[in-house]
């Protein structure tokens, strides 16, 4: 193996082992343990993207459509979500948020960003210039 290799492969075990503890602290700093990761994601994927069928947030979220199902349902038990009719397709409904939800979901990233604001501020201005990079090549990663 080149020493290329080697020093790859070190990196994305150093970068998976640091991006899991990561979110695992960012996810500690949530403040509404009511509804469950599973929902927020499909929460924040309805944010992110609009109204969409329950079917379009399962490929969304790369669960099976059963599984999502399930997960409007509990969203709009909490009263997350509503469900209204696909405005051409009679067999589909369209899932989009409710005000509660656009609440909550702002109040979890303010906790969110508030958290990692303050331990950004513990890291001098280079570290900070570095971090910024950082996101930008991350994003580039996760999008590809």
């Amino acid at each position: 193996m080149s020493r290329t290799t080697l020093d790859t492969a070190a990196l994305a075990h150093d970068l998976r082992l640091a991006v899991m503890r990561f979110s695992r602290r960012l996810r500690n700093q949530r403040v509404d343990t009511s509804v469950t990761l599973t929902h927020l994601a499909a929460l924040s994927t309805l944010k992110r993207h609009g109204p969409m069928s329950p079917g379009e947030l399962a490929g969304h979220e790369r669960v099976q459509p059963p599984s999502m199902t399930r997960v409007v349902v509990a969203l709009e038990g909490m009263g997350l979500v509503t469900r209204t009719p696909h405005p051409t397709d009679g067999r589909q409904v369209v899932i989009e948020l409710t005000a509660a939800a656009e609440e909550m979901l702002s109040v979890e990233a303010r906790a969110r960003e508030a958290w990692l604001a303050g331990r950004l501020q513990e890291l001098t201005a280079e570290e900070r210039t570095v971090l910024r990079e950082a996101a930008e090549i991350i994003d580039k990663l996760a999008s590809g």
